[in-house]
């Protein structure tokens, strides 16, 4: 099946007889954007923490393109196009803007953290950061200190430096997470913006953005796969009603937790 660029099979996680990944069947199809919903303690994040190896499964298997990633390195997973952005904010916030494209950049050409290179030779990436940074709608804020920066275009330079890798998957956890309602709005737009040739994989509690822009969503339970489909299939499940504590279809749509 060549339009599946990521599948999980069996994938489980175990700590000390708790089960917090349990047999995962994970299919995402190339060029989709695919949410991973579910309520907290669900297992959202212990999966993304197994798909970019932060951590190994216990058992199962994790197919990028078809090959077998399962005992990779996180580094290994990174270079093959495999690129994850943290809940929290990973940003240098005493660097600007532009300076934090350009590192992310010179990760992928494999000349990181030389800070010590002339100006002149650190330049060289300064048009390719400015692009990304246009992408963003951030090219106006390129030299401002990002420790200045609102809390939402922080993660619109997340999202930029995580693009300077060039991903073909990439790996959103929580992008909207601490918002208000013009910030969320801006990042749903930009994550929909920048999924034009890749795939997005993101965790999110918010129903509204999932129903906005995900082709496909999986509902985890108790770290087990409850449902899969589209919004309207998955909010339309009593068993995925039941899991967010009975709410009702409305409920679920505003659902932020």
């Amino acid at each position: 099946m060549t339009d599946v660029i990521l599948e999980t099979r069996l994938l489980t996680r175990e700590f000390k007889g708790f089960t917090a990944v349990s047999e995962v069947n994970l299919q995402v199809r190339r060029g989709h954007i695919h949410a991973l919903i579910g309520p907290n303690g669900a297992g959202k994040t212990t999966c993304f923490n197994l798909l970019t190896r932060f951590l190994a499964p216990t058992s199962g298997q994790i197919l990028f393109n078809g090959r077998d990633i399962t005992k990779l390195t996180p580094v290994q997973v990174a270079r093959l196009g495999i690129i994850r952005s943290f809940q929290i904010s990973a940003v240098f916030p005493h660097l600007s803007v532009l300076e934090n494209v350009r590192i992310g950049l010179q990760r992928r050409f494999g000349s990181s953290f030389q800070f010590w290179r002339s100006d002149r030779v650190l330049k060289q990436w300064d048009a390719q950061a400015m692009a990304l940074l246009e992408t963003v709608d951030l090219a106006a804020l390129a030299d401002v200190k990002t420790v200045d920066l609102p809390y939402g275009r922080k993660r619109a330079l997340e999202i930029a430096t995580t693009l300077a890798m060039e991903p073909e998957l990439m790996l959103l956890d929580e992008p909207t997470q601490g918002m208000g309602h013009e910030d969320v709005h801006r990042v749903t737009e930009l994550i929909q913006r920048v999924s034009a040739g890749r795939t997005i994989l993101m965790v999110e509690h918010n129903m509204q953005v999932v129903s906005g822009i995900c082709d496909r969503i999986s509902v985890l339970q108790r770290g087990a796969l409850l449902a899969e489909g589209s919004y309207a299939e998955v909010s339309s499940d009593p068993r995925v009603m039941e899991a967010y504590m009975g709410s009702s279809d409305a409920e679920l749509q505003g659902a932020h937790g």
